[in-house]
């Protein structure tokens, strides 16, 4: 069993017990999270799609982590008019574990 969710405005596929990166959501480590917008759900024999959601249906998941990404380096120049500038930016994520999809 499958479903598409969209968290924090980006959707992603989850199936019982993975591991995802998301947006960075307000919640403690260790807490519990429910999904409401479950745009896809699938089974072994059935297929339902929302319209825009599956209405019932929910994705539970656990906090795992708050952590950010790899540095991103911004380098800008202008040949030969002393212009240089270095910036780095590391995106946060919050890292959950799918314990429970249903309807």
């Amino acid at each position: 069993m499958y479903a598409v969710v969209d968290i924090a405005g980006k959707q992603f596929k989850v199936a019982q017990n993975d591991k995802l990166h998301v947006p960075t959501l307000k919640a403690d480590k260790g807490a519990s999270i429910t999904f409401d917008k479950v745009l896809l759900l699938a089974g072994d024999k059935e297929v339902s799609i929302g319209n825009p959601t599956v209405s019932g249906a929910s994705v539970e998941a656990t906090v795992l982590d708050h952590m950010k990404d790899d540095k991103v380096v911004v380098f800008k120049k202008k040949k030969r008019k002393g212009y240089r500038v270095k910036r780095g930016h590391r995106q946060a994520y919050t890292q959950v574990q799918i314990t429970k999809i249903g309807k």
